[in-house]
């Protein structure tokens, strides 16, 4: 068998909707574990985010690309170009086909820039590996899209083509709350039904699986998979619905109008959505937007409106909401400073309030878990525990309000952005080794 054949040359991608990971093999030790590799300094983990710097480039030059923390920092600092996060979106989408401006007069298709990011991805995997890697185990949610089908096979056929692009030959997906099972099995002595709740950046996926000991060595997993239900909905809703109830107003959203009218809301949404923040750019509708100034009561909120769009600050006003929210989520009051927008402006959001702005995707989230229930016709007290993983389990509000449904479950946090892509490992040796 040739070095390009074997079996080690494999990796696990868990391709998140705020963050990424990556787990490869460890060569040469007993039946090959797999291991989360940093991948960006000593982080295991790369924020899904890229930007593509044009701050003093010509217009027949490539733009300098940046991965991760280092393109957010980048774009925060005020360079020319464009930064795209929750790229995950998009597969789905109608999006997905079509090209987005990146500056200068330059573009790229959606799909060529979440190919882009895979293969940024398998090169540092390569690298940390010392060997290339052929074959990879990706993640996906139980839904890219809710209630239809159709587009969610068109979504995981546009994240295979991506890898395919990015130079895997060989592709196999697996769904990201089964993947967090198998990582949660890894440690248990006695078989048993577990609920994993897989709560991320754009999804909240649950899994009832049945675990156990004898079950590891299995490769088709398929009947200990009682139910599969998700929903899309998770961190960047909450931070959308942050940005929506306390730095938005600021600018105008749901400001009344010279009439009593409330002023048109359409551009305050899509700056408030992550990959929609950029479509607010385009020249036409800051001119759209620069028309409507008679339109509102206060100036100096339209004001703050067209200097969010012309400077370019929506997805630093949205990462003011992620963090007002993360500052929040063990009920801590917090202040946000928006001097972006105004000198000395601030903005106070207390704990009760942004409860308040985020309690019905709190509320659809948890409702998702009886579905769940429902699918697998157990009953709450037939579960032996509720495991959680994903970013936004760092809610407190939320993993309570989910436990509190299994009253005879024992709660274990898992690692919030690393037990996918150790499940996904544990698959993908199961598979290719």
């Amino acid at each position: 068998m040739t070095e390009h054949c074997s079996h080690s040359h494999y990796c696990a991608i868990d391709f998140g909707t705020s963050s990424s990971a990556i787990a490869i093999p460890v060569a040469g030790e007993a039946n090959e574990p797999t291991t989360l590799v940093p991948i960006e300094g000593d982080h295991p983990t790369l924020p899904t985010a890229i930007f593509y710097d044009v701050d003093g480039l010509e217009a027949d030059e490539p733009p300098r690309v940046l991965y991760g923390r280092a393109a957010v920092a980048t774009y925060l600092a005020g360079h020319e170009g464009r930064l795209m996060r929750s790229m995950k979106s998009i597969l789905g989408s109608s999006l997905a086909d079509k090209t987005t401006e990146i500056g200068g007069g330059r573009s790229r298709y959606y799909k060529d820039v979440i190919a882009q990011f895979l293969r940024e991805l398998r090169m540092r995997a390569e690298a940390a590996a010392k060997r290339p890697l052929s074959r990879v185990v990706l993640g996906r949610p139980v839904h890219f899209v809710d209630d239809d089908a159709t587009r969610d096979a068109h979504a995981q056929a546009g994240l295979e083509r991506a890898a395919r692009d990015a130079g895997f030959t060989e592709i196999q997906v697996q769904f990201e709350p089964i993947a967090a099972a198998l990582d949660y099995e890894s440690g248990v002595d006695c078989e048993g039904v577990v609920l994993v709740a897989d709560i991320g950046g754009g999804t909240s996926d649950f899994s009832l699986v049945r675990v156990g000991p004898d079950r590891r060595p299995r490769l088709d997993r398929r009947e200990d998979i009682l139910a599969n239900h998700g929903v899309h909905v998770a961190g960047t809703d909450f931070d959308r619905r942050i940005d929506l109830a306390a730095i938005l107003p600021t600018c105008g959203f749901r400001s009344a109008g010279r009439e009593g009218r409330t002023v048109p809301g359409t551009a305050y949404f899509d700056l408030a959505t992550w990959h929609l923040i950029n479509t607010v750019y385009a020249p036409a509708r800051v001119r759209a937007l620069q028309a409507l100034r008679s339109e509102y009561a206060d100036p100096a909120l339209h004001a703050r409106l067209m200097r969010v769009v012309q400077h370019r600050l929506g997805h630093a006003l949205i990462a003011e909401a992620e963090a007002a929210k993360i500052a929040v989520a063990e009920g801590r009051d917090t202040i946000i400073n928006l001097d972006r927008l105004d000198a000395d402006l601030r903005v106070s959001l207390s704990a009760p309030d942004a409860a308040a702005a985020i309690e019905p995707d709190l509320a659809r989230i948890a409702d998702a878990t009886d579905e769940t229930l429902r699918q697998a016709g157990l009953t709450a007290d037939q579960v032996q525990a509720v495991y959680f993983t994903g970013g936004s389990t760092g809610l407190r509000s939320l993993t309570d309000r989910i436990a509190a449904r299994f009253p005879v479950a024992q709660v274990i946090h898992g690692d919030r952005f690393g037990s996918v892509a150790k499940g996904l490992g544990v698959y993908a040796r199961t598979l290719y080794a």
